[in-house]
């Protein structure tokens, strides 16, 4: 793709009708694109190996070669570029075809000049999306390399030295401690720096879906399975296939699929719920759990040999106060990151304050703080005045669990709700929605992108 906000889109339109192209050429330059024309495939796949194009608009049946074989050799030199199909009613199940072998989508003759448009503009803002991914998961990817993890406590060091061993081989880890310190977080370093890092990470909350759902949603399920079981589905097990599933909150698995899970990890297979077949799988297993499995064992709410089975390495996440060392290096990482800037400061106050709270919410609480001084500071500068009372009057926290904090810091509800009312009192005028909140326009746009909202 080599489109930018400056540029107009560039499409490359194939087909040997004379008077559709000169109709289409016509629609696409009413609309600000730039388009090429070429009557046959051959002189396509030439036009397209001397210029850059972000979108080719090919017709399935041409007299010299096919549309098909137009798209063959397309992919052959440019993964990204987009395809779009022109075909006939008669030949729909042909560009399904082009579809399955590449293709982004497929116009059926005739068309209108708004469906032309959506087809081409929907097909743009999907693959945009997609290199934001992928951008995306390579700057995770970046930062979850163990030699972009710092830590500056003992306890943490010696967590890190440990996931670099673990990442090495398949072993079966358990990772523990209290909510909030980091576990899933951890759970995706340990793949992403396996032999399984081009494979998918899965995640499965184990406590958040209804249990009713749980198996399905771990091994899949056939159509007719159920009440609602419309189609096939495949689960997150098959989905994480060559890859890493990370079990979160497996202490609250109920008993009956404790056991269908064993039998998964003991014969590395799964059943679809409602299906006869079983299914290899090869998949690495990470667990977590901010309960005492070995007391739920004692207690016949867990299963021992399951523990076992996935107890093989255990790493534990201390708690934020006890590595208050760490502090510091996640403040600042906090900052760099809600901010999107370098050159932010904290006050000493401001510091010392952080350092002395408890955080009973730990890692999670931490974050969630950063965001919200980063949204209400003024001149890139974090001072008590824009930290949560609790922690700027220095008081000891919320309850042990840190739910009282958390419910306090849900920034999902609460940043957003100051951010539309600021917008809804300025008439949606964003510099006078940044005025009303008392920060910079950009840093506003910048909270308006984080969390999705509409600019």
């Amino acid at each position: 793709m080599t489109e930018t906000r400056n540029k107009p889109l560039r499409i490359l339109l194939i087909d040997d009708d004379v008077n559709l192209n000169r109709v289409i050429r016509y629609q696409l330059e009413q609309h600000g694109y730039q388009v090429e024309v070429a009557y046959n495939g051959n002189e396509g796949l030439q036009l397209f190996r001397e210029k850059p194009f972000d979108v080719v608009l090919s017709d399935i049946r041409m007299p010299d070669i096919s549309g098909i074989d137009v798209l063959k050799a397309i992919r052959a030199i440019d993964q990204q570029v987009i395809v779009i199909m022109i075909t006939a009613y008669g030949t729909v199940e042909q560009a399904i075809h082009a579809c399955n072998l590449g293709a982004d989508d497929f116009l059926t003759k005739p068309f209108s000049q708004t469906q032309l448009i959506f087809v081409v503009e929907k097909a743009v803002q999907y693959r945009k999306l997609q290199t934001e991914n992928q951008s995306l998961r390579a700057m995770v990817d970046r930062e979850l390399q163990l030699d972009n993890m710092v830590a500056a406590s003992p306890e943490m060091k010696r967590v890190l030295n440990l996931v670099k061993k673990v990442s090495r081989s398949d072993i079966t880890v358990l990772l523990t401690g209290e909510s909030g310190t980091g576990k899933e977080i951890i759970a995706r370093a340990i793949h992403v720096n396996s032999p399984r890092r081009e494979g998918p990470f899965v995640t499965v909350n184990c406590a958040a879906i209804p249990e009713n759902l749980l198996e399905s949603e771990l091994f899949g399920h056939v159509k007719g399975a159920f009440t609602g079981a419309l189609k096939d589905r495949k689960g997150k097990f098959e989905l994480a296939n060559g890859g890493t599933i990370f079990l979160d909150e497996i202490g609250d698995l109920k008993p009956e699929l404790q056991a269908k899970l064993l039998r998964v990890i003991q014969e590395r297979e799964i059943e679809p719920v409602g299906g006869e077949e079983r299914i290899p799988i090869d998949v690495r297993i990470i667990s977590a759990t901010n309960h005492n499995l070995k007391k739920l064992v004692d207690e016949g709410a867990f299963r021992e040999d399951l523990y076992f089975r996935i107890n093989v390495i255990n790493i534990h996440l201390p708690p934020l106060r006890n590595r208050r060392a760490d502090i510091p290096l996640l403040i600042q990482h906090f900052i760099r990151q809600y901010s999107g800037e370098d050159d932010w400061r904290i006050s000493p106050e401001a510091l010392q304050l952080m350092e002395r709270y408890p955080w009973p919410g730990n890692v999670r609480e931490l974050e969630n703080v950063i965001q919200r001084a980063v949204l209400l500071a003024e001149n890139r500068l974090i001072t008590p005045e824009v930290l949560p009372e609790a922690i700027a009057q220095g008081a000891p926290g919320a309850s042990a669990d840190g739910q009282a904090a958390m419910d306090d810091l849900n920034l999902e509800r609460h940043i957003r709700h100051l951010i539309e009312t600021a917008l809804k009192r300025a008439n949606g005028n964003q510099s006078k929605a940044a005025e009303i909140l008392g920060i910079p326009r950009h840093k506003l746009l910048y909270q308006m992108k984080k969390m999705g909202l509409a600019s």
